[in-house]
């Protein structure tokens, strides 16, 4: 009986979920969330060899997964891509739009391509992914899409003012999605997680200040790993979850309490 109880409740058997940016990193450790949970996964990143190589090692632990790659950023692929996912008879029920890139620099220094470059990956690849998914998941009249802000939408440090706009952007566009669907059977949520130690923050891991800050700024004292945060995802976009909308959820060990 308690089995059933988790199964009806957070479990997602039947359920397609397409995660952006998942070949590796936290992308890849909210896939197997959800595929330990019963769903099917669509492994997205820029690489075709990458995605496979995802999906060989989701496969290993018993997730069904496909590799479908393309860049979020190009609105045409990413629309060609869930067109033809649906067509193979995988039409998305869950989204993650989990695609980022970073670029450390003073605002004066970055340049308005590489300013745009983040907006492009974060922000407008959030919208192509929502944009393509949308109309089947409301015509189906069930969909869970998950976007992923960050605490530096909300706090943020010298050099990552690109970044820390896009994230902001991100939050807003999570409330609005959340307004504009939720009568249709569709949820949206984010989450906002703190410093996780992937490939994508080595910079910071690598920096001796970085470690003691991080280590008297963070409550909890040490760095998220991506497995702290892909649970998160499974609950937003399990049944348990379909009257959490328009949330943003900081996962930061307790960094954005602190004063």
């Amino acid at each position: 009986m308690k089995h059933d109880y988790l199964d009806q409740t957070f479990g997602l058997a039947g359920r397609v979920a397409l995660v952006t940016g998942a070949a590796r990193g936290l992308g890849f450790a909210i896939a197997r969330g959800l595929g330990m949970a019963g769903a099917q996964v669509v492994i997205n990143d820029l690489s075709q060899a990458a995605c496979e190589a995802a999906c060989a090692r989701l496969g290993d632990d018993g997730i069904q997964a496909h590799a479908a790659p393309f860049d979020v950023a190009d609105g045409a692929a990413v629309a060609a891509a869930v067109a033809q996912l649906e067509a193979d008879g995988l039409a998305i029920d869950v989204l993650v739009s989990n695609a980022g890139n970073q670029n450390r620099k003073a605002v004066v220094e970055m340049t308005p391509a590489e300013w745009q470059a983040l907006q492009n990956v974060h922000v407008n690849g959030a919208f192509h992914c929502a944009r393509a998914v949308l109309p089947g998941m409301g015509k189906r009249g069930f969909g869970r899409i998950v976007l992923m802000s960050s605490v530096a939408g909300q706090a943020t440090m010298p050099n990552i003012a690109a970044y820390a706009t896009a994230k902001g952007a991100i939050a807003a566009f999570t409330r609005a999605l959340a307004v504009e669907y939720g009568a249709s059977g569709i949820t949206c949520n984010a989450l906002a997680p703190g410093f996780v130690r992937t490939d994508f923050t080595q910079g910071l891991q690598d920096n001796p200040q970085f470690q003691s800050f991080l280590s008297t700024a963070v409550p909890t004292g040490r760095w998220a790993a991506p497995e702290d945060i892909a649970p998160a995802v499974v609950y937003l976009a399990s049944p348990g979850a379909s009257f959490v909308n328009g949330h943003v959820l900081a996962i930061d060990g307790g960094l954005l309490a602190r004063m």
